[in-house]
């Protein structure tokens, strides 16, 4: 049996000035992820077109999130064991040094390869950034406050992110909106460098890195994305049996990933965490609502653009309604949630008008109504908000104390995987097929998958966990 994580830091103590500029820079550095995965989407079919890399469009949003999805957890470790400070800082080095060299890129591959360089970065800041609250407030009631401030302060990025990027673009061309992210990156490295406390993580030799496990994980979540660009890709001139062998791949190293992490002291991924029905039902539907999520924020621009042919502004300004929707789904969700018996309700709520917006959205055209676009976007929105909450804190009530963090990170991780797949697949249907049927199929996916999260709440049954605390 593995033993329990080294007890978490204590922070220093701090001014209320301190805390309060320590916190507003894990907000910018919040709101650099939520940019550094949206601003591109309405930038991307100008740079696909750009650099004649069509192709790989897909993959310029899904080797982000698959880099993003192997090493959520692998840093999250990291900054139990040797502490969170020095990875935001780095994470803001590599997101900054990403989207130079993304603004920069003479080709589509050269542009993909530093998706992932930025994916690497995102992921770090994700695992890092969400994480520190719990360091600095180590209260949950008083904690509380800041984890629905950064929440907030990520939806709402990821709302002005696709409009910032469309007017950047088409003021100043699609190079200039990858050094959005630098400029901001700047101040939140001075806010963290100068006001984060650098905290001692308490560890031992009993506690280290489980970098077998690290690379099996990174093995089971990548391999299957791979393969399928492999396998369907128009360019690929790999043979076809290299890339089902790659997809066949994950089973082996899946099945070495769970006999390591029997074993390990500290296990990167801690199987205890999925034991109970609640949670494995829990990270399906996280993975569920991450594809549908990035289904809509990277392909419903490309076909207000490239299909209709409306301009980057206006198709940024018709998809804002669907990230801004979200932290008033949240603020609702979190106002509802004390007084809700049975709170899988709400998440059920949220895979209704999630689904019924990916649903409007298959009746998108040109001539389409303005409010009727934006309405669709709107129910996207709020479903999201009442979804993307609950999976962390659903996770964290019924996770045992000493996994909350490691519950978190999971819920993080299937999200990004999710999020990947969802981006693979729809892109491999637009390069086989056309944007609009590819789309069509992925709307028809997501509403089928809002179908599954819809059953997947009712049979959580969260208020045995509640009525229980």
């Amino acid at each position: 049996m593995s033993e329990s994580p080294p007890a978490a830091p204590s922070a220093p103590a701090a001014s209320h000035r301190e805390l309060l500029l320590s916190m507003a820079g894990v907000a910018v550095t919040v709101s650099i992820v939520a940019f550094d995965a949206t601003i591109i989407s309405t930038i991307l079919p100008q740079v696909a077109e750009a650099l004649g890399g069509m192709a790989l469009y897909a993959w310029a949003g899904t080797g982000y999130f698959l880099a993003c999805a192997v090493t959520i957890m692998i840093f999250g470790r990291l900054g139990d064991l040797y502490g969170r400070k020095p990875l935001i800082l780095l994470s803001l080095v590599l997101v900054t040094l990403g989207s130079v060299l993304s603004g920069l890129s003479q080709t589509m591959s050269q542009l993909v390869a530093f998706r992932v360089l930025q994916g690497l970065g995102g992921g770090m800041m994700i695992a890092t950034a969400f994480a520190a609250p719990a360091d600095i407030f180590p209260d949950p009631k008083q904690r509380v406050r800041w984890m629905v401030l950064l929440s907030s302060t990520f939806a709402v990025a990821s709302g002005v992110g696709p409009v910032l990027g469309g007017l950047v673009t088409q003021a100043l061309g699609w190079r200039a909106a990858f050094f959005v992210i630098p400029v901001t990156a700047v101040i939140a490295f001075v806010m963290i460098w100068r006001f984060f406390p650098r905290l001692q993580p308490v560890s031992s030799d009993e506690h280290r890195m489980d970098w077998v496990g690290a690379l099996l994980m990174a093995l089971t979540v990548g391999a299957p994305l791979v393969g399928i660009e492999l396998l369907t890709g128009q360019d690929s001139t790999v043979p076809p049996w290299v890339a089902l062998a790659v997809i066949v791949s994950t089973v082996v190293s899946g099945y070495l990933l769970l006999k390591v992490e029997r074993r390990v002291p500290t296990p990167i991924f801690p199987l205890r965490v999925l034991q109970t029905r609640q949670a494995q039902f829990i990270n399906l539907a996280s993975i569920l609502s991450g594809a549908v999520m990035f289904i809509l924020i990277f392909y419903i621009p490309l076909q207000f653009q490239d299909v209709f042919g409306f301009s980057p502004i206006v198709a940024g300004a018709l998809i804002t309604p669907l990230v801004a929707g979200m932290p008033i789904g949240s603020i609702i969700n979190g106002r509802l949630f004390p007084r809700e018996s049975n709170p899988q309700r709400l998440m059920l709520l949220g895979s209704i008008l999630l689904g019924l917006g990916c649903a409007f959205a298959l009746t998108f055209t040109a001539q389409s109504a303005v409010w009727w676009v934006l309405l669709s976007m709107t129910f996207c929105g709020l479903g999201l908000g009442f979804l993307l909450p609950n999976f962390t804190l659903f996770m964290q009530i019924v996770a045992n104390r000493q996994d909350v963090g490691v519950a978190s990170a999971l819920v993080q991780t299937t999200r990004a995987l999710g999020s990947a797949v969802g981006t693979a697949l729809v892109g491999v249907a637009i390069a086989e097929l056309s944007i609009r049927s590819g789309l069509r199929l992925g709307l028809i996916a997501s509403v089928c998958a809002c179908a599954v999260i819809g059953w997947l709440a009712v049979n959580i049954k969260m208020n045995s966990y509640t009525t229980r605390s």
